[in-house]
C-alpha cells in the first residue's frame, strides 16, 4: 500500500492543459550579489529583417466527407466560419518531403563565402545547430576610416512541402437541421520569392576571427475561399458527402539576416540559473552541484591568500 502511494506521488498527474515556464533565474534585489562576469559569445554586428509575401492557389483540394447519414438531397453547406492553415511536420522523419521547408539561396556581391579545398562553403555551428557561413572581402579601405564595409546580396527563398488546412463550416442536414463541422485537408505549397539586401561587414584583418553570415526564416499562412463564394468554391456531393474546395493561401514570411563576430563581453550577473530539485529520502541534500560557486570577490594582486 505504501509503495502504491509513493508511486502516485512520483507520477504527479498534470491537471492543467497548459503550463508556465520556469527560467531558474531569481534575483532578490540585493545589488551586493551582482558581480561582473566575462563571457565569450557571438555578437550581432549587423542585421536586417524582411517581410515577404506570396500567393498559392489551391484547386479542388479534397476535404473528406460529411457523415452520409446526415446527407441527402436537401443537405448543403451554408456558411464558412473559420479557415486555419499551419505547417505540416512529421517528427518521425525530419526529411519527409511533405514537411514544409523554407530554403534560402543567397548570392553575395562585394564579398564572398569562404570555401574549402572542395569548393564548398565553410560553416560553423550556431545557436540550435544553425549553420553560419564564413565570409571574406578586402575591408582595408573602410578599416582606415574606422567604419564597416557594405556588402550586398540577392536571395531566392524556396517554400515547398505541405500545409494542413482546417475549415469550420455550417451545413444543413437532410432533415433540415443546421449543424457545424470541421473539415480537414492538405495542400501542396511550391513558391519561390526573391529579395535583395545590404549588410555592413566588420574588418577581416583587425580580428582573430572571420565574420559569420547566417539567416533564418519563419512562415505563416492566411486562407480564404478562392472567389469568396461557397457556391463556386465548395463542391459538395450530397449523396456521398464528399467535399472539394478551391482556396487561395497567402504566404507571410519573415526572414532575418545577420553578420556575427565572436567577442568577449563583460556582463553583470546575479548568479547561475538553478532549479530547485525534488528532494529524495536517501541522499537528502548530498547531491553534487552542476556548476562551480559564483565568484563574488575580485582577484587582488599581492594578496597572500593562495585562493
Amino acid at each position: 500500500m505504501e509503495k502504491d502511494k509513493q508511486l502516485s506521488v512520483e507520477t504527479m498527474q498534470i491537471d492543467e492543459p497548459c503550463c508556465i515556464a520556469n527560467t531558474g533565474c531569481v534575483f532578490d534585489g540585493n545589488l551586493s550579489n551582482v558581480v561582473g562576469e566575462c563571457i565569450f559569445v557571438d555578437k550581432v554586428y549587423d542585421s536586417v529583417t524582411f517581410n515577404l509575401q506570396g500567393i498559392q492557389p489551391v484547386s479542388k483540394a479534397p476535404f473528406g466527407t460529411l457523415p452520409t447519414k446526415k446527407c441527402g438531397p436537401k443537405s448543403r453547406i451554408t456558411r464558412v466560419l473559420d479557415i486555419r492553415v499551419r505547417k505540416a511536420f512529421n517528427p518521425n522523419n525530419i526529411n519527409d518531403p511533405k514537411n514544409l521547408t523554407i530554403t534560402p539561396k543567397t548570392t553575395l556581391s562585394g564579398a564572398q563565402f569562404v570555401l574549402d579545398e572542395r569548393g564548398k562553403p565553410v560553416v560553423v555551428p550556431g545557436p540550435a545547430g544553425l549553420l553560419q557561413f564564413l565570409i571574406f572581402t578586402d575591408t582595408t579601405e573602410c578599416d582606415q576610416e574606422g567604419l564597416g564595409t557594405p556588402i550586398f546580396g540577392s536571395q531566392e527563398i524556396c517554400v515547398s512541402g505541405t500545409v494542413i488546412i482546417e475549415i469550420d463550416v455550417e451545413f444543413i442536414t437532410a432533415l433540415g437541421v443546421t449543424e457545424t463541422a470541421t473539415l480537414r485537408g492538405r495542400a501542396a505549397v511550391n513558391q519561390t520569392l526573391t529579395n535583395f539586401f545590404e549588410l555592413c561587414m566588420p574588418s577581416v584583418f583587425d580580428s582573430a576571427f572571420l565574420p559569420q553570415f547566417t539567416e533564418f526564416c519563419n512562415i505563416s499562412f492566411l486562407g480564404r475561399l478562392a472567389t469568396q463564394s461557397i457556391t463556386r468554391d465548395i463542391n459538395f456531393n450530397p449523396a456521398t458527402g464528399e467535399i472539394f474546395i478551391n482556396l487561395i493561401l497567402a504566404l507571410c514570411i519573415t526572414c532575418e539576416k545577420k553578420i556575427k563576430v565572436p567577442v568577449q563581453l563583460c556582463v553583470l550577473s546575479t548568479g547561475f540559473c538553478e532549479q530547485e530539485a525534488r528532494v529524495r529520502p536517501i541522499c537528502g541534500d548530498q547531491f553534487p552541484p552542476l556548476f562551480p560557486p559564483q565568484v563574488s570577490e575580485p582577484f587582488v594582486n599581492g594578496d597572500t591568500d593562495p585562493c
